[in-house]
């Protein structure tokens, strides 16, 4: 898949089935990215189920961040 310019893809989910989004690259600069971002390799190092970043969040706790960062 091609990801938008300007953007990262993640996967995001607790359990099996997880859930595509892509993410702008001015997220990176905001705590909140980074400590998703740090929960994912603590869980997971380098080795992605997905063959992508992982976030082990719900897909509504992550949408709410997102959204709250996008008000910005």
């Amino acid at each position: 898949m091609v990801i938008r310019k300007g953007h990262f893809a993640v996967y995001v989910g607790e359990t099996q089935i997880k859930k595509r989004f892509e993410v702008p690259m001015s997220y990176l600069n905001h705590m909140c990215i980074q400590e998703l971002l740090n929960q994912a390799g603590e869980e997971f190092g380098f080795d992605y189920p997905m063959g992508g970043v992982t976030i082990p969040c719900s897909e509504e706790t992550f949408l709410n961040i997102t959204s709250q960062l996008s008000d910005l």
